[in-house]
């Protein structure tokens, strides 16, 4: 209950003000009446019409500036105040903040003219020149008080919608990264144990190479899901599998090697759960492209958590030709680069000079 009532103060707030001006122009305008020549009968309904039209400002802009203005007019020429229509600068100002600037500008000029007859009829000539000015000064800078705030809530408005949108176009971009990487992965796998299974007559061979294509397929096929579900809805995604971490490693690890390639795996320390699943993808990804380009080969991957950094190291003996970070190629590696590049981290992929493939990346500790 209490938390209720707190989050209703912020709303709550300006409408308290805007009844607490309406009351005292009311009680204001009372006075005046009281104190001039003019009927009570006229007076105090006019001080009623004056202050009570502020208290709902917000709602009907318009509206109060209209009921307000007109008596305030029917104030001044009925000698009750020469007050320099501080009411109607009121109620021009939620129309200045609140309504469209054309709306906005005529209901300004209107204002202003009525406000200069009104002088006119009540004070002689050249008397009501100073009312005029100074009445119209009021008016127009509450007016143009209201203009700024209407255009300084309209910029924060948009930046907060190029903010949003700026986060779904991120957040679409890494779910990208995220399916080339599982289906990459996977499909390499699969075409690996499909031509085995093709071109090897053994019978136990081809029943274990399509027991790892079934596997991998439906391995697949999850994340795919559960990534394309976090497009669909948010509530969907909060009933699929987490994502991949540190501890799926040894499983990556398993299935490499039933596609002719042995990993040698190495973690030394604890990653931080926020990198997780960057050290996944890129050694995922890694492990991918030497199933893909290099196989049958060897394969060492070491994660090494230092002090300040954690450093990924893939190095494979293979004989197969990939292109380097420096040069045009797939998606693959640019994805690692741009997961790296996320943290502030370094990342390198390239020949080594004794043969094979090595990858390189090093990421700060957040």
């Amino acid at each position: 209950m209490k938390s209720h009532v707190l989050r209703l103060l912020p709303t709550a707030y300006p409408y308290a003000l805007d009844t607490a001006v309406a009351v005292l122009f009311v009680v204001a305008y009372l006075g005046f009446a009281e104190m001039s020549t003019t009927p009570l009968w006229l007076g105090y309904p006019l001080a009623v019409l004056v202050g009570a039209p502020l208290a709902v400002r917000r709602g009907r802009p318009l509206l109060t500036l209209g009921v307000v203005l007109v008596a305030q007019t029917a104030a001044t020429v009925a000698h009750i105040t020469l007050e320099p229509f501080g009411a109607t600068a009121f109620a021009a100002y939620a129309v200045a903040s609140l309504c469209a600037h054309r709306v906005a500008v005529r209901a300004l000029v209107a204002s202003l003219v009525v406000i200069a007859a009104a002088i006119a009829v009540a004070e002689p000539w050249p008397d009501d020149i100073g009312l005029v000015l100074f009445a119209s000064l009021c008016v127009g800078t509450a007016w143009a008080l209201g203009r700024v705030t209407r255009v300084r809530r309209d910029y924060e408005a948009r930046r907060a919608a190029q903010a949003a949108s700026a986060a779904v176009t991120e957040e679409r971009m890494r779910i990208a990264r995220e399916l080339h990487d599982v289906v990459a992965h996977g499909l390499s796998l699969i075409a690996v144990q499909a031509g085995t299974a093709a071109h090897v007559r053994d019978a136990s061979v081809s029943e274990e190479a399509l027991r790892v294509i079934e596997t991998t397929s439906r391995g697949t096929l999850v994340e795919m899901r559960r990534l394309l579900g976090v497009l669909r809805s948010e509530d969907a995604a909060a009933e699929l599998a987490p994502m991949p971490s540190m501890a799926d490693l040894p499983e990556l690890v398993s299935r490499a090697a039933l596609a002719g390639v042995g990993v040698d795996l190495s973690v030394t320390g604890a990653v931080p759960e926020a990198l997780g699943l960057t050290v996944y993808r890129i050694v995922q990804e890694s492990v991918t492209n030497v199933v893909k380009h290099a196989a049958p080969a060897t394969c060492t991957a070491a994660v090494e958590v230092s002090g300040s950094s954690v450093s990924v190291t893939v190095v494979d003996d293979g004989p197969g030709e990939r292109l380097s970070t420096g040069r045009t190629g797939g998606h693959g590696l640019i994805g690692m680069r741009e997961r790296v590049a996320v943290y502030g981290g370094t990342f390198s992929a390239g020949p080594r000079a004794a043969g094979g493939f090595a990858v390189r990346a090093e990421v700060p500790l957040p």
